[in-house]
């Protein structure tokens, strides 16, 4: 989730927070000496799992930190202002802003606070937001002078009226009044874009109408409205501000709103783009909107299949997959020439040491092009952590494995070794050559069995490559290469979706107990 910056809590977490006392430090009080421009440092720190030794650096070279870009553009034009993305390049820590704010999820939050501290010894105002801040705000509070709980969109402009003013709080609660109206232009200038393989991504949303117990989303967005939109015209114009034609779309869900999407994709049209984005498996087979949007350039697509067990789209309240049949979803697809990022998480309850030969095998057999894979992970604030603190099944609190790679809580009906072994063969064996070429063939040209072939070896087999272009900062002669791949094989027209009478997945209706 790309949500900008900032994090729901509960009301006594705040108070507790609420009644710290400032540190002594003389530097803090001096920003409030009136109109003099402030400077302003914005720190991504690097997650855990980027300075392991298998690291793929083009994973954290992909997307530049747009939620921090977005608070940026709330300062004055004579603030002075940085952005440093630890994952594509070196964080000095000997210079004196006055105002730092850190960006924190689960696997940066140990680096996140020793960064906050050390401005802090400094004399520099600190700010914690994001994901893991709003979990745990009791944890972060030591280590800021203010945090953002929830999206920070109405909160962050009050916060430097404030700090301006010298009467800045302790915790700023986003709840009523989201919008995305009105929002200040991306402040793009302070991305370093040759960093990045994909300099031109973009929010057009916030949140997800969906409601998984997996996910963030509920106690990011508690208090208030979990999914909005920008205007049409708004995006467009950010659409229309990036150079080249290739775009990522990093909302959850890009179909979630249908006259948002139906609006969107038809000024796009014209715009001659090819994008990536997510979207879910209901969202596919309804309506057109998924021609609509093929029609406006959509070559790749993110589809949260999640499990292929239906007692397991039950218990984490993945409703919308319920009662759906996946092979008409990548079909579908395929139709349509849109290439599939299809996510997969291990260990739900009702997983046995079979699913990672099922799952792997079902892929392949659907032509998926590249798979992610998951060990599901309990994050704090969400349902599923809670209920595996209730039965007392949770194994560490070292937020450094909660990365989705290891085993973090006790599964149900798996050893955690087992688990973990599972999830590593699941990679290998999906992105054996053998496999890459075995799923390729599923397509019905040789156009398309190319392009499958050359997107997914091209994204895993080539790390040496990959690492000298990230070298070399050199990522963005890539571009011409990744819009090649991502140009439109066939040309169909719009059709209603198809009656697909297989259903390799089992169809299950969703149940009023639910």
């Amino acid at each position: 989730m790309q949500s900008v910056l900032i994090a729901p809590s509960t009301s006594a977490a705040s108070s507790n927070f609420a009644m710290q006392s400032y540190p002594r430090l003389a530097r803090r009080t001096m920003i409030a000496s009136g109109s003099r421009p402030l400077k302003v440092k914005f720190i991504l720190p690097a997650l855990k799992e980027a300075t392991d030794p298998q690291w793929r650096p083009i994973k954290y070279s992909l997307f530049p930190p747009l939620g921090l870009a977005t608070l940026a553009a709330y300062l004055r034009p004579d603030d002075q202002a940085i952005i440093v993305d630890e994952h594509v390049q070196p964080l000095t820590l000997d210079d004196e802003p006055d105002l730092v704010i850190v960006q924190v999820y689960i696997t940066n939050a140990y680096r996140a606070y020793k960064i906050a501290d050390h401005y802090r010894s400094l004399g520099a105002f600190v700010c914690l937001g994001g994901l893991h801040v709003t979990a745990l705000p009791e944890e972060a509070a030591p280590h800021a002078d203010a945090i953002f709980l929830g999206p920070g969109e109405q909160t962050f402009p009050r916060f430097l009226e404030d700090l301006r003013t010298g009467r800045p709080e302790r915790v700023y609660t986003s709840t009523t009044g989201r919008t995305l109206e009105r929002v200040p232009p991306i402040r793009r200038d302070l991305i370093r874009r040759t960093s990045y393989l994909v300099p031109n991504s973009i929010v057009v949303t916030r949140g997800c109408p969906q409601h998984c117990d997996f996910c963030y989303k509920d106690a990011f967005f508690q208090g208030g409205r979990g999914f909005y939109t920008q205007r049409v015209d708004d995006a467009l114009a950010e659409i229309a501000r990036l150079p080249g034609r290739h775009l990522y779309f990093l909302d959850d869900h890009l179909l979630g709103d249908r006259r948002f999407g139906e609006a969107l994709f038809e000024g796009m049209k014209g715009m001659k783009r090819v994008f990536q984005g997510a979207a879910t498996v209901d969202s596919i087979l309804r309506g057109d909107l998924i021609e609509r949007a093929a029609e406006a350039g959509l070559r790749s697509i993110f589809v949260g299949f999640e499990t292929l067990t239906p007692d397991n789209l039950k218990r984490s309240n993945k409703r919308q997959n319920l009662g759906r049949d996946y092979k008409a979803v990548t079909d579908r697809l395929h139709s349509l020439g849109i290439m599939i990022n299809g996510s997969f998480v291990f260990g739900m309850d009702d997983d046995g040491e079979d699913v990672f030969r099922r799952t792997v095998d079902w892929a392949m057999e659907q032509g998926v092009t590249t798979a992610t894979f998951h060990i599901q992970t309990p994050y704090p604030g969400t349902k599923l952590h809670a209920h595996m603190v209730r039965e007392g099944r949770m194994l560490t609190r070292n937020w450094n494995l909660y990365d989705t790679r290891h085993v973090v809580y006790q599964p149900a009906r798996l050893k955690p070794e087992t688990l973990k072994q599972g999830y590593d063969w699941a990679y290998r064996e999906f992105y054996r050559w053998g496999s890459i070429a075995r799923a390729s063939l599923h397509h019905g040209t040789l156009k398309h069995q190319a392009k499958h072939f050359f997107y997914a070896s091209g994204w895993k087999k080539f790390e040496p490559v990959w690492d000298i272009l990230i070298r070399a900062r050199q990522l963005n002669r890539i571009t011409p290469m990744l819009e090649g791949v991502l140009a439109r094989v066939t040309r169909r027209k719009r059709q209603q979706p198809a009656q697909v009478e297989t259903q390799l997945l089992p169809v299950i209706q969703p149940e009023t107990t639910l």
